[in-house]
């Protein structure tokens, strides 16, 4: 079945993670998404490995599916007349080159619109269009850095600390497809395209906006909660005779669930503990209480009590027990991409209840060269 963006082509100049992962989404939407590598050795993300699979990065492949791919030298003339054909036909271009780069060589927004004014051009960014740091490079850990997520993952008594995700380059990919969408919309009524921009740096911030809201108003810098949360209590994983288990009441009557299923009852109508603003202040107090109490009971003793208690409740799971979940199989979430039969995560989200099916696999670097693209 035709996806919900069939008809609409992408240009995506970029490589890595944040502009082809905004390519990948689309193109999963039915979207045409034609790839412009760099002829020597193409997206770097191609030797992101191991694992490597027919030369390539299973990265690689993962985030460039439903692609076809061509090559462009961009510090050549002739090239980059080329590539104004393709932009000529183009819907959405997506790039996420060095800063500064694509208005040297002359394929920047005001370059590329004058060419087609119909076109969205979107910009990833480092560390933004403007400012100080606007030519900065950027890369996840960067701006976790940055962005001060370092300094808010982990325990108290850790150093600063790493999101094993790419959360700032994922986020970045995603809000680049949210702006696209809109303009898409925008271009219907207006019949016009327009500029998208989008950085690493804004996907930091807005991942932290609560803690830079509350340090606005109150001065406060936030303290590192390790598992759990500075607002809700109980809202972290504990550790059992076994393996450790997620608990998340996260209100007050999750709370006398909770307390009561302990067999705790009391705890509920504690001066100390009664509403969620006196658990935050006596967070230490509580804890103290609680954690003795689960060390005694297995993982799953625990998973089945607070279950049938209504308590919100996960098991802490690795990699190899998250892909063994029934859930993930009724979720459908794994996807076969054609060609190559890998599997791979496929997208987040389904249309009438359809999840969709990657129709290409992903290309080898010029693959589609010689196909009638460049107009």
């Amino acid at each position: 079945m035709p996806g919900p963006l069939d008809g609409i082509r992408v240009l995506e100049i970029g490589q890595a993670l944040a502009g082809p992962l905004a390519g990948a989404i689309l193109g999963d939407m039915g979207a045409d998404v034609i790839k412009i590598e760099k002829p020597d050795g193409g997206d770097d993300a191609r030797l992101w490995g191991p694992p490597f699979i027919d030369g390539d990065a299973l990265f690689f492949h993962a985030q460039n599916r439903n692609k076809r791919s061509v090559t462009v030298d961009i510090k050549s003339a002739d090239d980059i007349e080329r590539l104004k054909g393709l932009v000529r036909k183009a819907d959405i271009l997506i790039q996420n080159l060095r800063p500064g780069i694509v208005d040297d060589v002359g394929i920047g927004p005001d370059a590329m619109l004058a060419i087609n004014p119909r076109l969205i051009y979107c910009s990833i960014w480092a560390f933004g269009y403007t400012g100080p740091l606007r030519l900065a490079p950027g890369f996840d850990p960067l701006l976790q850095a940055y962005g001060a997520v370092m300094t808010m993952t982990g325990r108290p008594e850790d150093p600063p600390t790493f999101c094993a995700p790419a959360i700032n380059d994922k986020a970045t990919g995603m809000w680049c497809v949210i702006g696209a969408l809109a303009a898409l919309q925008q271009r219907q009524r207006t019949g016009q395209g327009c500029v998208i921009d989008t950085s690493l740096f804004e996907a930091s911030v807005a991942w932290v906006e609560g803690a830079v809201n509350g340090y606005k108003h109150t001065g406060n810098i936030p303290e590192r909660h390790g598992t759990g949360s500075n607002l809700l209590v109980p809202y972290q994983t504990f550790e059992t005779t076994d393996k450790p288990i997620c608990i998340a009441a996260g209100n007050d009557r999750l709370f006398v669930k909770c307390a009561t299923a302990m067999a705790h009852p009391e705890w509920a109508t504690d001066p100390r503990f009664s509403d969620g603003r006196k658990r935050a202040v006596n967070k230490t107090a509580l804890l103290a209480l609680m954690e003795p109490i689960i060390r005694t009971q297995s993982r799953d003793a625990w998973m089945t009590t607070l279950t049938r208690a209504g308590v919100p409740c996960a098991p802490v799971n690795d990699i190899a027990d998250l892909v063994a979940t029934p859930q993930l199989a009724a979720m459908d979430l794994m996807r076969k991409l054609p060609g190559s039969n890998l599997d791979v995560v496929g997208l987040p989200l389904t249309f009438n209840r359809e999840r969709p099916h990657p129709y290409r696999d992903s290309p080898r670097l010029g693959e589609h060269n010689g196909e009638d693209l460049w107009g």
